[in-house]
C-alpha cells in the first residue's frame, strides 16, 4: 500500500487516486455490542498500521460483509428478519444507538474498532455484500431477493453511529460462479444466472 501509494505521489495522483485495502469480519475479535467491536489480538498487531495509513491518507477501508454468514453459524441466537433487514422495529439497543438490522450492527462494530485504532475519521466502504441463493436452508430465491432490495433501500440512511452518511456498497456478484467452493453456496450469489437472466426483480431507483 505505502509502496504504491508513494508512486500516485509521484504522478500528483494523490488527491485523485486512494489507496486501501479489504478485510472481512474474522479480523474483529468482539462484534456484539457493536460499541464494543475490536480487532483481534492477532490482527491488531498489523490493522494498526493499515488504520494509521488510511487515516493519515484520507482513504476508506473496504469491508466485506456478510449477515448471511452470521446467521447461518448462529440462527438459533439471531433472527432471519433482523438480518434480511426487515424487523419492524429495535432488536439490538447498545446504549444511545438501537439496531433494526444486523448489516448495521456489523458495519457499526467495525467502526468502533476503528475508533480504537486510532482510526475514526476512516470511512468504510463495503466492498462485498450479498446472499446466495442456493445450498442452503436459508439461501433461497425468495430469502436473497429480499435481501439484496431491502439493502439497496437501507444504505442511503447510513448507521446508527453514523447516521444519514450514504454507505457506498457493492453487491456481490453480477453471475453465479459455478467453479466456486467448497460449499455449494459459494456458487450461486450471482444476481444473475450465467445466461444473464435475473434471477430477481432488483429496483435501484
Amino acid at each position: 500500500m505505502q509502496n504504491i501509494h508513494n508512486a500516485i505521489v509521484s504522478a500528483n495522483l494523490q488527491d485523485q487516486i486512494k489507496v486501501s485495502t479489504s478485510i472481512d469480519m474474522s479480523l474483529l475479535g468482539n462484534l456484539y455490542p457493536p460499541s464494543a467491536g475490536s480487532f483481534s489480538d492477532r490482527a491488531s498487531s498489523y490493522m494498526a498500521s493499515v488504520v494509521t495509513f488510511l487515516a493519515n491518507n484520507g482513504a476508506p477501508l473496504l469491508a466485506n460483509v456478510y449477515p448471511y454468514f452470521s446467521y447461518i453459524g448462529n440462527s438459533q441466537s439471531i433472527s432471519l428478519d433482523y438480518v434480511l433487514l426487515r424487523s419492524p422495529g429495535v432488536v439490538v439497543q447498545d446504549g444511545e444507538y438501537g439496531y433494526q438490522n444486523l448489516f448495521d450492527a456489523i458495519l457499526d462494530a467495525l467502526y468502533s474498532a476503528l475508533e480504537k485504532s486510532g482510526g475514526s475519521n476512516v470511512k468504510v466502504v463495503v466492498s462485498e455484500s450479498g446472499w446466495p441463493s442456493e445450498g442452503h436452508a436459508a439461501a433461497t430465491i425468495d430469502n436473497a431477493a429480499t435481501y439484496y432490495q431491502n439493502l439497496i433501500n437501507h444504505v442511503n440512511s447510513g448507521t446508527p453511529k453514523r447516521p444519514g452518511q450514504a454507505i457506498q456498497t457493492y453487491l456481490f456478484a453480477m453471475f453465479d460462479e459455478n467453479k466456486n467452493g467448497p460449499e455449494e453456496t459459494e456458487r450461486h450469489f450471482g444476481l444473475f444466472h450465467p445466461d444473464k437472466q435475473p434471477k430477481y426483480q432488483i429496483r435501484f431507483n
